[in-house]
């Protein structure tokens, strides 16, 4: 179906075949946008779709992540078996909701690829080589080099999360590895000191930040000298283990932060990720895939009750409930789901599959509500 959307300032954007069309093509449905502005989806650099239905684990601060994983298991065992009853189908699904949730319509998901995501799947999953981190992954050499379609990918793997001298001595170890490279993300980086950070810079290496995991974790996040002007910066909300919610939720915390100013930050899920990713550039031109994301409040402002609408590759997957016609037209079975004080419809079976996480996990439950950030 070709349909026509019309945002709160008057910008037009025709979908038909999963892209962008001419603003003056022909149309069998037209939708205004009651007080929501339209943009290109948005880029979740850093997620673990399949535990996002886990309350935040453990006793922090460590001294890094692989002391939390350890103790993860050691002491919250049960837990971990009791969230393990959903099956892994639904969790991807739930990881699914949370990124729309937060505007996004790609994310890049740090663990093996799913058979799930090769079609039908709610979201754009982006494939490139993902290799855990230097002590987590059984095969570095191979997860490194990634498969064949996948060489000229970008890399990302966990580096350096942690706040001691071994966090620190990663980046050289990752260089003796031939690794640190222009086509590295190098996710969290929280324990970089100043010969790290001078290095990833030497490379043309880019960071995933996820600050707010960052800070349940080690209680700070990466460094300012890392982070400032120079250095590709892309965001990412990991995994409700230890992040705080959607990624719209990253955005307003990494905000109040104020290591990055407005424009890299929406940079950060927007041009830059999608220039580090090798993915074309957001955009709301004719041509352009039709991933688009509408928001009732300004991009940094805004939070899950504040996305009116998601459309990935032309396909509604989350609307406001004054907008429902759009997904029966477009022949998406939908689903109620309160977020806030607003009501969505989401595709199929996503409200179901909430319901059931809320219920083993109610923590889970803070993507749909709204929250002020710390300061």
């Amino acid at each position: 179906m070709r349909y026509r959307l019309v945002d709160a300032d008057g910008t037009a954007c025709v979908v038909a075949d999963g892209r962008i069309a001419d603003a003056d093509a022909p149309c069998e449905f037209t939708l205004e946008l009651q007080g929501a502005r339209l943009r290109p989806g948005l880029i979740n650099a850093h997620d673990h779709l399949h535990r996002n239905h886990y309350p935040r684990l453990g006793a922090p601060p460590y001294p890094d992540a692989y002391a939390w994983g350890r103790d993860l298991h050691d002491r919250w065992a049960r837990d971990i078996a009791r969230c393990r009853a959903l099956d892994r189908s639904s969790a991807l699904l739930f990881g699914a909701l949370k990124t729309l949730l937060g505007g996004a319509t790609t994310v890049v998901h740090h663990d093996r690829w799913e058979p799930a995501f090769d079609g039908g799947f709610p979201v754009r999953v982006m494939r490139t080589r993902i290799a855990h981190s230097l002590r987590f992954e059984p095969d570095l050499a191979r997860a490194a080099k990634g498969e064949p379609a996948l060489r000229g990918r970008p890399l990302c793997i966990h580096l350096a999360e942690g706040i001691n001298a071994e966090a620190a001595d990663e980046v050289r170890e990752l260089e003796e590895r031939g690794l640190l490279d222009d086509r590295l993300l190098a996710v969290h980086v929280v324990g970089a000191d100043d010969d790290g950070v001078r290095r990833l810079r030497a490379a043309g290496a880019a960071v995933v930040w996820c600050p707010t995991s960052n800070a349940f974790l080690f209680g700070r996040t990466a460094p300012r000298a890392l982070l400032a002007e120079g250095m590709a910066v892309l965001l990412g909300s990991d995994s409700l283990l230890t992040g705080d919610g959607t990624l719209l939720d990253e955005l307003r915390a990494a905000r109040a932060l104020g290591l990055l100013d407005d424009a890299r930050l929406a940079a950060a899920v927007g041009e830059t990720a999608a220039r580090r990713l090798g993915l074309a550039p957001p955009a709301l031109a004719p041509g352009a895939a039709a991933d688009l994301v509408a928001l009732r409040r300004p991009l940094l402002d805004a939070s899950a009750a504040d996305v009116d609408l998601v459309i990935v590759g032309g396909m509604p997957r989350l609307a406001d409930e004054r907008y429902a016609e759009l997904l029966e037209r477009c022949g998406v079975a939908s689903e109620v789901l309160r977020v806030g004080d607003t009501t969505k419809r989401v595709a199929a079976p996503l409200a179901s599959i909430a319901q059931r996480v809320f219920e083993l996990a109610p923590e889970c439950a803070r993507i749909v509500e709204r929250r002020a950030v710390a300061t």
